[in-house]
């Protein structure tokens, strides 16, 4: 049965629903980039994320990782723990905490990440080129004020 035949439902206009609209563009994105790097580097998208976010912002916690990904706080666990095993990811104690641990890339994560870094670039670059100038920067403006506030990153 279709829902103008319910008139008590109103189902959402997925195409036209913002939220649904973003995690297409993003996940069309990221897809794109990780045919670039899965086969070569057996590296999924939740990994690549950890290893981009730690190139960035080295010696975080797993639960930081976590919150700057705004990812699953189990997936990011089991990235890292993928990670380590493959030597592309340290975990150290931290100095002042002992029941903390830090992370940071490998020179084999590095290696990596300094391969994929510039296919990431590209392929953003490709989506960028449907807009026009000043649309770009409008987008760059819109997503900037749609990010989670800076605390939330924290």
């Amino acid at each position: 049965m279709t829902a103008a035949r319910h008139p008590d439902h109103a189902p959402l206009e997925l195409e036209r629903f913002v939220p649904y609209q973003l995690s297409i563009v993003s996940n069309t994105v990221s897809q794109a980039i990780a045919d670039d790097y899965q086969e070569r580097h057996d590296l999924g998208v939740t990994e690549w994320r950890v290893m981009a976010v730690l190139a960035r912002f080295d010696g975080l916690s797993a639960r930081e990782v976590a919150e700057r990904t705004a990812m699953d706080k189990v997936a990011v666990s089991r990235a890292l723990s993928r990670l380590v095993d493959a030597g592309r990811v340290r975990r150290e104690i931290h100095e002042n905490d002992k029941r903390r641990s830090v992370l940071g890339l490998t020179a084999e994560g590095w290696a990596i990440h300094d391969e994929v870094a510039p296919m990431a670039r590209r392929r953003e670059r490709e989506l960028l080129a449907r807009l026009e100038p000043d649309e770009q920067v409008w987008l760059r403006r819109i997503l900037d004020k749609l990010m989670p506030p800076e605390d939330f990153k924290r």
